[in-house]
């Protein structure tokens, strides 16, 4: 009897396009002497209840299994996620990793207000009960959200993507670049870039008057004749990044343009990005830009830049047991 370790990679049904990337990409790294890499058989049968149940039409057993699924709304999308992992848990799986490219709920990483949940430490308890093994996620909108876990958690960065097209941008507009962060909150992120590409920082000053409502914006730094990228990992509904790309050019800027890892691009951010003072924005493919022709009329600002060479690259690295920091510049 011949003994094999072997590695599946399955995509629940919201990220299935971008796991078809990431195996594409998988095929070009492995060792041309190993077997060619497919997605695995995920059949989910849907119930006239709106009930949903994921079944494997293949053997897992033995294997380390990687479950691919971004959690962005609606909530169905990690109730699915969670389903496969149970799934993969009662088949005999040796090891489950849930790649969760966006990481739903993680801007509930704290009590910001008396009596409220704590959204992402309780996604973060359903993973471990469901039965996953380790979590591979990119850019969490806190660090922190790394210790509501209590299994291994590979922490992924847009910066290896984003980085060389900001260094393209820099050698067309020249020593006019500067780097934004749309909020206090995200000075670090700001810094971290502008540090690589030895330019300005722009931090701008938000005031809410209520959730998702922006009140005012105050950017701090030279603004006047200055190209800026305004770097940022989630736009939502895009009232603060448009909010602050108006500001910026009501100030003087010379272009304004917003470099985000995760398009959950919820309400009227579309319409917003469209007719904003912004001249392009680049996100990733960790969520897919709507397909619905309403918004896609105003897609026209945008520009994808794909992940699936730096997930693949990072699930066989897992695989295989070397390290992932060294592929991180920043």
């Amino acid at each position: 009897m011949q003994f094999e370790h072997r590695m599946v990679l399955f995509a629940c049904r919201a990220s299935m396009d971008f796991a078809r990337k990431v195996v594409d990409e998988m095929n070009k790294l492995k060792d041309p002497s190993d077997p060619e890499i497919a997605l695995g058989a995920l059949e989910v049968t849907q119930f006239s209840d709106g009930e949903f149940q994921p079944s494997f039409n293949e053997s897992v057993r033995g294997a380390t299994c990687f479950i691919l699924q971004s959690t962005f709304p609606p909530a169905d999308n990690l109730m699915e996620l969670l389903l496969t992992l149970d799934a993969a848990k009662r088949a005999s799986a040796n090891e489950i990793a849930a790649v969760i490219p966006y990481f739903g709920w993680a801007r509930q990483d704290r009590k910001d207000k008396p009596r409220v949940a704590i959204g992402a430490k309780l996604v973060a308890n359903l993973l471990e009960a469901a039965g996953a093994d380790s979590v591979m996620s990119c850019d969490l909108h806190a660090d922190q959200i790394q210790g509501f876990f209590n299994i291994p958690v590979n922490h992924l960065y847009a910066s290896l993507d984003f980085i060389d097209t900001l260094k393209k941008l820099q050698r067309k507009l020249g020593d006019t670049l500067s780097i934004a962060a749309p909020d206090m909150g995200g000075a670090k992120r700001a810094n971290a870039y502008a540090k690589t590409l030895h330019c300005p920082v722009v931090i701008c000053h938000k005031t809410r008057a209520r959730a998702n409502v922006v009140e005012k914006i105050v950017p701090i730094g030279e603004v006047e004749g200055r190209d800026i990228i305004i770097v940022d990992d989630i736009i939502d509904t895009a009232g603060t990044l448009t909010a602050a790309a108006n500001e910026l050019v009501a100030r003087g800027a010379r272009s304004v343009r917003a470099f985000a890892t995760h398009a959950v691009l919820s309400g009227p951010a579309y319409e917003r990005i469209d007719k904003s003072a912004l001249t392009e924005v680049y996100v990733t493919d960790t969520i897919p830009l709507s397909t619905d022709p309403e918004k896609v009329k105003y897609q026209g600002k945008f520009r994808v830049v794909s992940m699936a060479n730096t997930f693949a690259k990072m699930i066989l690295k897992v695989y295989a047991h070397e390290p992932i920091s060294t592929e991180f510049i920043m």
